[in-house]
């Protein structure tokens, strides 16, 4: 599942020709009008393989799967994978560092003798 939020995509909803500068802007977090800025600027400094590559990819690259990503915040984590996946994996180990610390923590309260908690459970029955 994973293989598939981490390939280039054609975005043609959010497109205005083929969709390829919206599916590089989604792969990469960078704002879709910075890529066509850079586009066109790369195109008009006489770079004519621009248009070339921009056209092999509206070719080859497979339309973007719909509900792809459930919430934009599931997109923002994708695309930091993509940039930086060794990031990523840091990131994730400290949530879950912290989880395992904070269960912990939750744990030692419940398991030690804790009279306070014992007299409201009895103060329950």
């Amino acid at each position: 599942m994973s293989a598939i939020r981490t390939k280039l995509y054609l975005d043609k909803p959010n497109g205005k020709w083929m969709g390829v500068c919206a599916g590089i802007a989604d792969y990469t977090g960078v704002d879709v009008i910075w890529v066509r800025v850079g586009a066109v600027m790369l195109t008009l400094l006489g770079f004519p393989w621009t248009l070339i590559a921009y056209g092999m990819i509206g070719w080859m690259a497979p339309q973007k799967p719909s509900g792809l990503y459930d919430n934009a915040e599931d997109a923002k984590f994708w695309q930091g994978v993509r940039s930086n996946p060794k990031r990523s994996t840091a990131e994730v180990r400290s949530k879950f560092r912290d989880i395992d610390r904070r269960l912990a923590e939750i744990e030692t309260y419940y398991v030690s003798r804790n009279t306070r908690l014992a007299d409201e459970i009895d103060r329950l029955r």
